[in-house]
């Protein structure tokens, strides 16, 4: 049996926040922004909405869950991907899990920041491999706005909005979906990203801290490695990828993979400009967006891949 890729679906705010709107709230420019980061517009969640983290996944999933043509009660497990959940327990995948009435699935969080997608999809593929599951969904559902230091011009400026999910379902060919994941860690490196504790941090100081030049070099560096060992284990080579969708942190980084891998930008997928980073929801909102433009058809060879803090990277490759 396969592990494959079935549905897709997103939920993005309607709020869009330009550069133009942060040069009223920050000493930055679009011009400052775009040059270094190549976001030009986020989305963001307005407090009064309501809404928490959960109600965008539930969003997420119920279109995904569409996609694929199954209903919620052939849900086998739910696996989320967040760094602000709706409570510090039960797991945003439990509320996930009321909200779309997926009464026969387990469900649980994990914390790999914006590389929780990338762990969740391999968790997914062994759920499947073992033959504990048949359908499993996988989200990232990312509510940021309420985390970020909107007084810092370096970090305010990149994180939006946004639930992404896929489902991913058992299918009779071996040779299509989820073919390989690698994962890795670093634990010596969890100063350079990460979002103080709620008990550290009572009276609503919770935000992002980042030394971008160190998540950069680590990017850089640990990505296009993971990248080419999951391509070459897999029996590949990396001219044989269709296309490679990194977690949308930063254009910068995107190209720098990009060029060190020796890959042509058309096969390095970009839509960070539209959305900034959403941490794990990113690399489903890419593929989204690469499925409705045609960079994603049957057959393609697709590499997944994703840093964030812990660190923690990875890579699947994914047959379509």
């Amino acid at each position: 049996m396969g592990a494959s890729i079935t549905g897709v679906g997103v939920y993005l705010p309607e709020q869009v926040v330009t550069n133009a709107d942060l040069e009223k709230r920050v000493d930055t420019t679009d011009e400052w922004i775009v040059s270094r980061t190549g976001i030009k517009e986020r989305r963001i969640l307005p407090p009064e909405s309501g809404m928490v983290a959960s109600d965008m996944g539930a969003a997420a999933a119920r279109s995904a869950l569409e996609k694929a043509g199954i209903s919620a009660l052939e849900v086998d497990a739910i696996i989320v991907g967040g760094i602000n959940p709706d409570k510090q327990f039960p797991a945003t995948a439990c509320y996930i899990q009321a909200k779309i009435g997926a009464v026969n699935a387990f469900a649980y969080d994990l914390t790999a920041a914006c590389a929780g997608f990338v762990f969740g999809l391999n968790m997914a593929g062994l759920l499947i491999d073992s033959g504990q599951c048949r359908n499993v969904l996988v989200i990232g559902a990312e509510l940021l706005s309420p985390v970020v230091d909107w007084t810092d011009r370096n970090t305010c400026i990149l994180f939006g909005d946004a639930a992404g999910a896929v489902v991913v379902s058992a299918t009779p060919e071996s040779d299509r979906g989820i073919l390989r994941s690698f994962l890795k860690s670093d634990g010596t490196q969890a100063g350079v990203l990460f979002l103080d504790s709620l008990v550290l941090q009572p009276q609503g100081g919770q935000h992002i801290h980042m030394d971008g030049k160190q998540v950069f070099k680590l990017a850089v560096s640990e990505v296009s490695a993971i990248v080419n060992r999951a391509v070459t284990e897999s029996g590949f080579r990396i001219e044989d990828l269709d296309l490679l969708i990194l977690h949308q942190a930063n254009r910068r980084i995107l190209s720098a993979i990009g060029e060190k891998l020796g890959l042509p930008s058309e096969k390095v997928f970009v839509n960070v400009h539209k959305f900034g980073n959403t941490s794990s929801a990113s690399i489903p909102l890419a593929l989204n967006d690469a499925l409705q433009e045609g960079r994603i058809r049957r057959g393609s060879l697709v590499a997944l891949a994703a840093v964030g803090g812990g660190m923690s990277w990875g890579c699947n490759i994914v047959r379509w």
